[in-house]
């Protein structure tokens, strides 16, 4: 699948489809992980994870695999191939298996803010990742002064002399979190999906959430089940989880990561722990400290750096060609 194919499946402009759709990713999954914390004090993380995934996956198949109408005959559901389905199940299982398995089961024990943070690593990881891969872009001086500015944020907040409180286990495990996506989000720029975004987005959930669902049972979660706790609390942050973390900030990132470069996208990672420490703070009453908004300052410019970076690069490359004398040639 090429680029240009999936830019030709939604309407309006490309340019501000996508930019639209990042900012979009930006709140959207800042605010997921205060959902995760809610929902994980009810319900075991795994099969929390695993059914709001699928009921999403469920949902949106219903409106991007349909083809023609309801009130006309003959109707069809819309399938990918087999490579396209394959495709899409391995990227499904690298983001959410193991990216958002791994990030359910830290917040477990590890406040949100703070497991927003670790997973603020994914865009290093995605530049380390990508530099093995033929034509993904580069960084740049600038964008990797981004990637250590937002990795000092981070730092801030897991020295424990600056009230930050993370075990090694949990810390390696978001750690991996955080691997896990980038693998996933790095194949999916380079794997053969099909040229419906929602499709692609709803099989990626249908797959990541039987993932995660079976693992859940395999591990003895479907005892840890209580249903009598599963008072408003729990209930509106699953539904909030369903539709604007899954439905429609997966969806967004997908579209997002076929239209722009690898690493701009990665730049959600950095503005998702603003959001969620913010609404730490509000919702569930989690501490804010000097530390705290030293981190916010930093992720922030980070932010900024990796998005403007590669393109003031450019710019100036582009300038500096303009300005050279041009060459005399052999005589």
């Amino acid at each position: 699948m090429t680029v240009g194919s999936a830019r030709a499946r939604l309407p309006g402009s490309p340019k501000l489809l996508s930019w639209g759709a990042l900012v979009a990713v930006y709140l959207l999954w800042g605010s997921t992980y205060t959902g995760i914390q809610v929902a994980v004090r009810y319900i075991p993380p795994l099969l929390m994870s695993g059914t709001r995934y699928l009921l999403a996956g469920v949902l949106l198949y219903l409106v991007a695999g349909r083809e023609g109408s309801w009130r006309r005959r003959p109707f069809r559901w819309s399938r990918p191939s087999r490579p396209e389905a394959v495709s899409a199940a391995v990227v499904g299982l690298f983001l959410l298996l193991g990216g958002n398995g791994l990030l359910s089961l830290g917040e477990v024990r590890v406040r949100s803010g703070l497991a927003a943070l670790m997973i603020a690593t994914v865009p290093l990881w995605m530049a380390l990742l990508g530099l093995s891969l033929r034509g993904s872009r580069r960084p740049g001086a600038l964008g990797w002064v981004g990637v250590l500015l937002g990795l000092g944020g981070v730092a801030v907040l897991v020295d424990p002399s600056s009230g930050g409180h993370l075990s090694l286990l949990a810390a390696v495990g978001l750690l991996g979190a955080a691997i896990f996506w980038s693998i996933g989000s790095l194949y999916s720029q380079q794997a053969p999906l099909a040229r419906n975004v929602l499709l692609v987005s709803a099989v990626e959930m249908l797959a990541g959430g039987l993932g995660l669902i079976v693992v859940g049972l395999l591990t003895g979660e479907a005892s840890q089940v209580r249903w009598a706790h599963l008072g408003p609390p729990a209930l509106i942050a699953f539904a909030w989880l369903v539709t604007g973390g899954s439905i429609a900030g997966f969806t967004c990132y997908t579209y997002a990561l076929k239209v722009l470069p690898t690493t701009t996208v990665a730049t959600y990672a950095y503005v998702n722990p603003v959001v969620a420490l913010a609404l730490g703070w509000f919702i569930l009453g989690q501490g804010l400290t000097a530390a705290v908004g030293l981190a916010a300052v930093l992720i922030t410019l980070g932010v900024v750096l990796m998005v403007s970076g590669p393109a003031l690069a450019k710019r100036r490359a582009r300038e500096r060609l303009a300005h050279a004398p041009p060459s005399s040639g052999a005589s």
